[in-house]
């Protein structure tokens, strides 16, 4: 019997000058894929080439994480651009950490929308088609990891795109297989063992589970763990070794999709 496996990514590099976010090093030795942010609401120059380094040394795949142009709002602004300003701000910091990946003899093999960008591209029709072109002009080859059952996922299939189906470990979806809006109660769960519990219901029901008790089916590529709490590292190591428990293999975004 085949032994099923599963991704697991991370949003790093979120530090900027002095300002330290998170414990990447530590994350870095869970996870197999890392979305890397690209200057606009988190990282810096030297913190991107620093994630890229660490990443590579741990044997961990290159992602782009392009968000809004929001540094005091942590990318969780809405904001509304103009297509011609959203497709050159996502060309702009895909290509920037493309730069940092080639110095250090590497490439980035995926991009992953950041925050409100992500959200609002999961919802809007025009948005998620114009993020999927901006992938494909850059790098037809680039992975577009998007949310299960979102305007973004479907953006991506259009385009040609190959599309990394993901879920989100420490957060609860609603009936439309949309997040639960982080200002609802419910909307983020703190603890390691909800999160695991979370992703394991998800895994054995083969989709979404809402929380209304849907299932909403999709193939599942890759699970979220945000780094960016102070349970983040604990909870991801619970949720690798509960995956690797159930007899998941833990895998290379790219030999998923």
């Amino acid at each position: 019997m085949t032994q099923p496996a599963i991704n697991l990514n991370a949003d790093l590099g979120e530090s900027f000058g002095a300002w330290r976010m998170g414990n990447d090093a530590a994350l870095l030795q869970v996870i197999g894929s890392a979305n890397i942010a690209c200057g606009f609401h988190a990282g810096d120059p030297v913190v991107m080439r620093e994630t890229v380094r660490l990443a590579l040394a741990n044997g961990v795949s290159l992602g782009a994480h392009p968000a809004f142009p929001d540094l005091q709002g942590f990318g969780r602004r809405v904001m509304q651009l103009s297509t011609k300003e959203l497709e050159a701000t996502i060309l702009y910091q895909v290509g920037a950490l493309q730069a940092m990946a080639a110095a250090e003899g590497a490439r980035v093999s995926h991009v992953k929308p950041h925050g409100a960008l992500n959200n609002m591209a999961c919802a809007d029709v025009r948005m998620a088609a114009t993020v999927a072109r901006a992938v494909k002009v850059l790098d037809p080859t680039l992975i577009l990891l998007a949310p299960a059952h979102s305007a973004l996922e479907r953006a991506g299939l259009d385009a040609g795109l190959r599309v990394g189906r993901e879920v989100f470990a420490d957060r609860s979806y609603q009936a439309d297989g949309q997040l639960t809006p982080r200002s609802q109660p419910g909307a983020v769960l703190h603890s390691a063992p909800d999160c695991v519990q979370h992703v394991l219901r998800m895994l054995a029901a083969g989709g979404i589970v809402t929380t209304d008790g849907q299932c909403l089916p999709t193939p599942i590529h890759s699970i979220c763990v945000h780094g960016d709490g102070p349970d983040a590292v604990a909870s991801a190591q619970q949720i690798r070794l509960a995956l690797e428990a159930a007899g998941y293999r833990l895998a290379a975004l790219d030999t998923l999709v």
